[in-house]
């Protein structure tokens, strides 16, 4: 055979596979990190170890300013999934459903499969693994039995402390320790076993060249804070910086303030009252960071597994915290809270033909994720949407397609532009019983609650005609 001949023949099968691979519709990976902060080189936390996120950013946008719905986790995504936003009857708690709280219109996983996407469930997706089953192609694949609990505790001092707070009323209940550091493989803990399975499923689509959508929900760095001792190894406690403002903002109103008991009632070693002592809290926050590395590392095996089966050219991959989280701000822990420490989450979004390496500080909603996955696949949307696709944004990330994010907790709303957060707490009547504004050009870590300046009035004048505007637009 003549040498033109072997270079026709080569140029025909790659021209063909790359217009197979134009016309096929592309996999979306959709990773979601539970209690995941702005917690990595990625966001300027240089403290911490995350190799997974840096390889994954040096791919993709990177939203700086995106904002959950609600900063809790049951609530945030039911709104993220069903793509409209909490009201004072809908997305509420961590116990949130979507099929009871918004069960006529499809999630962002229904309508993905009602397109001829397989669609999978791996880990937590929603709160509860049988939410919205109908959207799931497979029966989700939820934590598996391993350890004590649903935390999965395997060391014995820590398994000791769960049988020394048993009662008899409660025999059941699993009371255990807020961190624990097990000298065991990635797999022993459940998100290691997630990261498997998950790589599995690649594997598998890769062969069968179905179109998927796939969700992998990590359950860390929530608390407990348990993972593989090498993780808790890369980082020394005496090292460990403790929050430089562990007081209540100067002028908050005490609808701002919460107690943490996500925190105190669920684990036997810390106090039922009181501040966190600063001994406690160095080990809390060197497990919340050893929980990240944890996390990131399977993130890790995901984007070595998309590479390894060709998926990696023809796959987008969103990855989301369902909300941000306290370590000691304002003297509060966990999430429950209108700050910008909670409300506030990572987004990375890579697609394909999108530069990545990029930075944006643009205004973001998580609901605006389904519409902006629907433009990436070439979806039509559906007609409930709350949010706006940000692909625009993708293509230019000083493009900034909207001024305002809406977050609320409970009876308290937040409006975030970008130099203000405007938060309001109101009661069933609508009287306005707080009210609090941050000026993040002069006090980026919300010290000081400038809503009753005189200075500022003007500006709360304007912030609460639009947040008034939002809440007229929700259905």
């Amino acid at each position: 055979m003549s040498s033109k001949i072997v270079f026709l023949s080569f140029f025909l099968a790659v021209s063909a596979a790359s217009s197979a691979l134009a016309t096929q519709p592309p996999n979306v990976l959709f990773i979601a990190v539970d209690d995941l902060r702005l917690q990595s080189p990625v966001f300027g936390q240089n403290q911490t170890k995350t190799p997974g996120l840096d390889r994954l950013a040096s791919e993709a946008v990177v939203f700086s300013r995106a904002y959950c719905s609600v900063p809790v986790c049951g609530a945030s995504r039911a709104s993220l999934m069903a793509g409209v936003r909490p009201t004072a009857e809908r997305f509420r708690t961590y116990f949130t459903r979507k099929d009871e709280d918004f069960p006529d219109s499809p999630s962002i996983a229904k309508w993905f499969k009602e397109h001829g996407y397989t669609t999978v469930s791996n880990g937590k997706i929603y709160h509860f693994a049988d939410d919205d089953i109908e959207a799931w192609s497979e029966k989700p694949w939820d934590r598996p039995n391993m350890g004590v609990g649903w935390q999965g505790y395997l060391k014995e001092e820590s398994k000791a402390m769960i049988e020394a707070n048993r009662t008899k009323e409660k025999p059941n209940q699993v009371i255990g320790p807020a961190t624990e550091d097990a000298e065991v493989e990635d797999n022993a803990y459940h998100d290691g076993a997630l990261a498997d399975q998950a790589i599995d499923d690649l594997k598998r689509f890769a062969k069968s060249g179905e179109p998927f959508f796939m969700a992998v929900g990590f359950w860390k760095p929530h608390l407990p804070f348990n993972a593989p001792k090498k993780y808790w190894d890369l980082y020394r406690e005496k090292d460990i910086d403790l929050a430089d403002n562990p007081f209540k903002p100067k002028g908050a109103p005490d609808s701002a303030m919460h107690d943490f008991g996500e925190l105190r009632s669920m684990y036997g070693d810390t106090p039922e009252k009181g501040p966190i002592p600063d001994k406690l809290a160095r080990r809390l926050i060197h497990g919340y960071l050893a929980a990240v590395s944890y996390t990131d590392a399977q993130i890790n095996k995901l984007l070595d597994t998309l590479e390894e089966t060709g998926l990696a050219e023809n796959t987008i991959i969103v990855l989301w915290g369902d909300h941000g989280f306290h370590l000691g701000e304002h003297g509060l822990w966990c999430k429950h809270a209108n700050y910008d420490r909670t409300m506030n989450a990572p987004l990375l979004v890579k697609a394909p033909g999108i530069a990545g390496d990029v930075k944006t500080t643009a205004i973001t909603e998580f609901i605006d994720i389904y519409p902006s996955l629907c433009q990436l696949a070439g979806l039509p949307l559906p007609e409930h949407l709350d949010g706006q696709s940000f692909v625009s944004e993708l293509k230019n990330p000083d493009n900034h397609f909207k001024d305002y994010a809406y977050s609320r907790y409970h009876d308290g709303e937040s409006l975030i532009s970008d130099r203000y957060i405007y938060t309001e707490w109101t009661d069933r009547t609508g009287r306005v019983h707080g009210n609090m504004l941050f000026d993040h050009e002069s006090d980026p870590q919300e010290n000081v609650n400038v809503s009753q300046d005189p200075e500022y009035q003007e500006v709360v004048q304007r912030m609460k005609g639009q947040l008034d505007v939002v809440r007229d637009s929700i259905d």
